[in-house]
C-alpha cells in the first residue's frame, strides 16, 4: 500500500510539473504515453522494489520526451503537423468531400451527428464548414442564415 501511495505521489506531481492537459486535448502520443506509464507503474506495483526505481525512470524519462516535444512543435511548425496532425476539411458549403471521408474514415452521419450536438442543425446544406480537426472532434461551422 505504501508503494501505491508513493508512486501515486510520484505520478502527481510530475503531472503537474509538465502541464498536462485535459483528456479533451490529448494527442495520440499523449495517449500512448498514458499507456506505457500504466504499464511501467504496474510493474513497480506488482514488481519487487528494484522495479520501483525503474518505473519512476521511465514515468520521469517519457514525461522529459513529452515536454520536449511539445517545445519542438512551439519552435516548428512542421514539427507539429507530423506530431499532432493538421485539421481536414470534410464538408464544403454543404457538399460532403468524399475523398476526404472516405481518408478519415468517416462517413457523412458523422459530420451531421456533430452538426446536431454542437449547433443545432439538421440538414447537410445548413453547413458552410465541417472539419475533422486534428485531436479528433469534427467542429461545424454553419451557413449564412441570411
Amino acid at each position: 500500500m505504501l508503494r501505491a501511495v508513493a508512486l501515486y505521489a510520484i505520478l502527481l506531481a510530475l503531472f503537474r510539473l509538465t502541464g498536462r492537459r485535459s483528456l479533451r486535448e490529448t494527442t495520440p502520443f499523449d495517449l500512448v504515453l498514458l499507456l506505457v506509464i500504466g504499464e511501467a507503474t504496474q510493474q513497480a506495483l506488482l514488481g519487487n522494489d528494484f522495479s520501483m526505481v525503474n518505473a519512476v525512470v521511465v514515468v520521469v524519462t517519457l514525461l522529459l520526451m513529452d515536454v520536449g516535444m511539445s517545445l519542438l512543435k512551439q519552435r516548428s511548425a512542421t514539427a507539429g503537423r507530423l506530431l499532432d496532425g493538421v485539421p481536414t476539411i470534410l464538408v464544403a458549403d454543404g457538399r460532403p468531400l468524399e475523398d476526404r471521408l472516405r481518408r478519415a474514415r468517416l462517413d457523412i452521419e458523422d459530420v451531421l451527428q456533430a452538426a446536431r450536438e454542437r449547433q443545432g442543425i439538421a440538414r447537410l446544406e445548413q453547413i458552410r464548414w465541417a472539419v475533422l480537426e486534428a485531436d479528433g472532434t469534427i467542429s461545424v461551422i454553419p451557413a449564412d442564415r441570411s
